[in-house]
């Protein structure tokens, strides 16, 4: 066998013998890149003990991935499809695998930060490059389940993450769970070169860089407002991004309808297929996004769980999302994408809400259900979904769509986690307010109202106030009772406080699951209405359909 497969996808006769293979390079690239965000859920409390991270270094560490990932996939995809996609592919495991290691090397939060952006450039050359390469390898009759198991790929990696970042975190430090990605990115390369065919398009003379910059500003400015407002609070830097991805959007659709060939064709979003893909694909991902986000934190901080733990806990998801899928397979050519679509959304609904009886006596078993239910949704909708924006593209702009579908789980995804933290977050620090007030009125002992506010920062740091606030009392009391009994009242102090946290950090998550579920909910509504039903507007578009016809040539 050779080193590298030097005969493209549409000079062979028939289909792609080693197809399959190439999807499991295809489906292990996309597999680290969404790792790259659940796995630092679960180590991101050793990098703030290790590196004194505040807050807002927390936050952009993890976030600063996600800016230019989202911003650059556009033009990174037609760039792909232009030049080479596998070229794409293999550019951007290497980036992807050398800012992994320069992020477990460094000792600083702004040079983490930086490293984790670097991670995001590599990111968007990579996700938009396997599903181009995916729908260029495999023919139309086997695309659908090709995607299905994309799909499933990026729903095991939600839940694989943790359980991977919390076994290495029992003997090793953060730095682990960037060093992972660097064995995988190399098989990556090794296995792109050995079983991916070349593939670019064919009859593109000039890439749409003036659309591609516009589609970089506004996207990334959207998202950098997504991030820093909810968070940080609407200031100056909040309100500029906002300004600028308004500009920038009006701008981009300007000139998009002007060029004569375009980065993106804005006229798709008025085909109800493609809008209503895009759309659930968005919303759904800001459910589970939004839900996986504060579900891995009552694990830890209410439950007790270690990172490992906590994954091993998360795989009932993961099993869950390829019986959907499976289900996906089976019912989506017999009843249309509108009703597989539709039912899972409202299943996923369901499952958002079934985390609304959440409370501070619940136990894992509480979660198992809600977490099967998510899963089989995600297996549902979303592999549907994703082949009809692909399908909604010609050939020579796979790359791009490819990118469209990547970005709306980014928007999504980044959405969840802005929008339902911040509800879980004010929320949680009203509840435990609400909680210190009524003890203090009652005659118990009031917490300092640094302690306080120190408390209601996060569920976290709730459970370090507990835990000094005990030190402090057992301390105090000592030189008047004794240690023995000094340790008993310090105990009970931080057991009452650990209590109020546990119990205002659980009615938090119930309350935030009701608001996801409302929105999730009227999302499904939504698309519902968008998507067209079986038999309508199948009939591809004239230009399209012509496009399509053209071949692609090999990669130079």
């Amino acid at each position: 066998m050779g080193l590298v497969v030097s005969t493209p996808v549409d000079k062979m006769d028939g289909p792609y013998k080693r197809r399959w293979a190439a999807l499991g390079v295809l489906c292990l690239s996309l597999l680290i890149i969404v790792m790259a965000n659940t796995s630092l859920t679960v180590a991101a409390p050793d990098m703030v003990q290790d590196l004194g991270l505040g807050s807002s270094d927390l936050q952009w560490v993890i976030d600063g991935y996600t800016v230019p990932y989202a911003a650059l996939m556009l033009i990174l995809g037609a760039v792909g499809d232009k030049y080479s996609r596998r070229g794409a592919l293999v550019l951007g495991l290497l980036v992807f695998g050398a800012a992994s290691v320069a992020g477990s090397l460094v000792d600083s939060g702004g040079a983490v930060i930086a490293a984790r952006a670097a991670m995001g450039v590599g990111a968007a050359m990579i996700m938009p490059a396997t599903l181009s390469l995916l729908a260029a390898t495999f023919p139309r009759a086997e695309r659908a389940k090709a995607i299905t198991i994309w799909t499933a790929t990026a729903g095991l990696a939600i839940a694989v993450g943790p359980l991977v970042a919390g076994a290495l975190l029992e003997d090793h430090g953060w730095a682990s769970t960037f060093l992972i990605n660097v064995p995988i990115a190399a098989i990556g390369i090794i296995g792109a070169l050995l079983l991916v065919p070349p593939s670019k398009a064919a009859g593109i003379e000039k890439i749409d860089y003036v659309g591609g910059l516009l589609s970089v500003v506004w996207v990334g400015s959207l998202i950098y407002m997504i991030i820093e407002g909810p968070h940080f609070g609407w200031g100056a830097k909040a309100v500029t991004a906002a300004v600028i991805a308004g500009v920038g959007l009006v701008l981009f659709v300007l000139w998009e309808l002007r060029h004569p060939r375009p980065v993106l064709d804005v006229r798709r979003f008025t085909r109800r297929a493609f809008a209503g893909s895009t759309t659930a694909v968005a919303l759904f991902f800001l459910a589970v996004f939004g839900a996986f986000y504060y579900l891995t934190q009552h694990l830890q901080f209410v439950l007790g769980y270690s990172p490992l733990d906590t994954g091993v806990r998360m795989l009932p998801l993961a099993g869950a999302v390829f019986v959907g899928g499976a289900l996906t397979a089976l019912l989506t050519p017999r009843l249309g994408m509108k009703v597989t679509v539709t039912v899972g959304m409202t299943v996923g609904t369901v499952a958002v809400a079934l985390l609304a009886r959440v409370d501070a006596s619940s136990t894992y078993g509480d979660f198992v259900l809600p977490l099967v239910v998510l899963g089989l949704a995600i297996g549902l909708s979303l592999s549907p979904c994703t082949n009809a924006i692909m399908g909604s593209f010609p050939e020579d702009q796979l790359g791009v769509g490819g990118a469209v579908n990547s970005t709306s789980i980014e928007m999504g995804g980044s959405l969840g986690i802005a929008v339902l933290g911040t509800v879980l977050a004010k929320t949680y620090s009203s509840n435990l307010g609400d909680a210190a007030a009524k003890a203090a009125a009652a005659g118990g002992p009031k917490l300092p109202e640094k302690a306080l506010a120190a408390a209601q920062d996060s569920v976290g740091a709730g459970l370090y106030v507990a835990k000094e606030a005990g030190k402090q009392v057992a301390a105090g009391a000592a030189p008047k009772v004794g240690a023995e009994k000094a340790a008993a009242l310090g105990a009970q102090q931080a057991h009452t406080i650990l209590e109020a946290v546990h119990k205002a950090f659980a009615d938090a998550v119930a309350h935030t699951s009701v608001v996801g579920a409302v929105v999730l909910g009227v999302g499904t509504v939504l698309v519902a209405f968008l998507l067209p039903g079986r038999g309508r507007g199948a009939a591809p578009d004239p230009a399209e359909a012509s496009a399509e016809s053209r071949k692609e040539t090999a990669a130079a």
